[in-house]
């Protein structure tokens, strides 16, 4: 999962921002093409927006490695990745 620049997404009329990006393959085709899921997700995990993206042609012949992926969604989103998403971890409330 990746972190992103905070984008305004409208979700059963409020405004909310989405700033995670979880995307993985769904379906790879070896030589040939990629299909991508992808979820826009709030900080309490709730999933803004959704889709698939299809990867091919020359994008699909330069997919070396995760980072590559990740470049791809983001710019087919219009998104910035500004690193990865690092869930905070809660520490426990220790009574004396």
């Amino acid at each position: 999962m990746k972190q992103i620049e905070p984008i305004s997404i409208w979700d059963n009329g409020q405004t909310k921002q989405a700033i995670k990006l979880n995307a993985y393959a769904v379906s790879v085709i070896l030589n040939t093409s990629a299909l991508f899921y992808y979820g826009l997700m709030s900080e309490d995990n709730q999933t803004l927006a959704q889709g698939n993206l299809s990867m091919d042609g020359e994008d699909y012949q330069g997919w070396n490695n995760d980072s590559v992926a990740w470049d791809f969604i983001a710019t087919k989103l219009n998104l910035v990745i500004i690193g990865d998403y690092i869930e905070p971890i809660v520490e426990p409330i220790v009574e004396i």
